[in-house]
């Protein structure tokens, strides 16, 4: 790990494009939070028993071994011009690509990746390896789109939980970081059954229940707000699918914040229903947070 004693972030490359997208945004998080970068690229060819370094009578510097120190090194050179106050450190480490960077995030501030890397294929929407370090990953991930709008907002879901406060929470550090302002997303539907023989109303009172999801926004961002009055908050509240409303304000944020699972019924789910929408279609990149582990 780097000499700095802080928590780093740290950022997945793999030799691609999109994982250099990901390692200027990840220098760009590094340097708003004045903290080092860790560069890592996951080596699994150990794994699989097969010769690492250049074949007989080929040049000295080929090989599987240094191919990978060269993706490294490539990433170290893109993040050192995207922010050169930034602490950086490269490694090499042996694994496969998922387990590799879920132990990087046990000691990491953020993990950030690319949406895809060189060996996704193209017609998915979205890497294994970003769904499952999402999934299970000990600190927040960022995985990153493109170049989002600068000037666009930090939007974050909202649905009055307990992971869904740490979710506002981290989205309005952000925004007070990117200076820029805060739409708080909360959509609703009229409430469905969370279990066998649960009895519902056949009557709702549409202003009541309007009006009690109201208080449910109003009051998730509350405590926030007061702790960061620099921040422009505008409140949002969607009656329809709140992955479809946050997926909506995507196309203009520069980034969207969720947590990996809500107050739904499936809260067994290690991501929810609505961050797998929004992490599968979303136009701009997006956050997970998750709830801290308790040992």
């Amino acid at each position: 790990m780097t000499s700095d004693m802080a928590a780093p972030v740290v950022v997945g490359v793999d030799g691609s494009e999109i994982a250099l997208q990901a390692v200027r945004a990840a220098a760009r998080e590094a340097a708003t939070r004045r903290l080092p970068l860790r560069i890592v690229h996951a080596f699994i060819w150990p794994l699989m028993r097969v010769p690492l370094g250049p074949a007989p009578g080929a040049p000295a510097d080929g090989g599987l071994r240094n191919q990978a120190q060269r993706y490294v090194d490539e990433a170290v050179a893109e993040a050192g011009k995207a922010a050169p106050e930034v602490t950086v450190d490269g490694a090499v480490v042996e694994g496969a690509a998922s387990g590799v960077l879920l132990a990087e995030s046990r000691a990491a501030a953020l993990v950030v990746l690319g949406s895809r890397g060189l060996g996704g294929f193209a017609g998915l929407l979205l890497g294994s390896t970003a769904v499952q370090v999402s999934a299970h990953a000990d600190c927040p991930v960022l995985v990153v789109r493109g170049e989002p709008p600068a000037n666009g907002p930090v939007v974050v879901g909202v649905d009055g939980s307990e992971l869904s406060r740490q979710a506002v929470g981290f989205a309005f550090e952000e925004a007070a970081r990117r200076d820029t302002e805060l739409v708080a997303v909360h959509a609703w539907l009229y409430p469905t059954p969370a279990g066998p023989g649960d009895i519902l109303p056949l009557v709702y009172d549409l202003d009541a229940f309007r009006e009690q999801e109201e208080r449910v926004l109003a009051e998730s961002v509350a405590e926030w707000s007061e702790r960061h009055p620099e921040v422009t908050v505008r409140q949002r509240l969607v009656r329809g699918s709140p992955g479809r409303a946050l997926v909506e304000q995507s196309r203009t944020a520069q980034l969207v914040v969720v947590g990996a699972r809500g107050r739904g019924p499936l809260g067994g789910l290690l991501l929810g229903s609505v961050s797998h929408a929004v992490l599968h279609h979303a136009e701009s990149p997006v956050a997970i947070v998750r709830k801290p582990r308790t040992v």
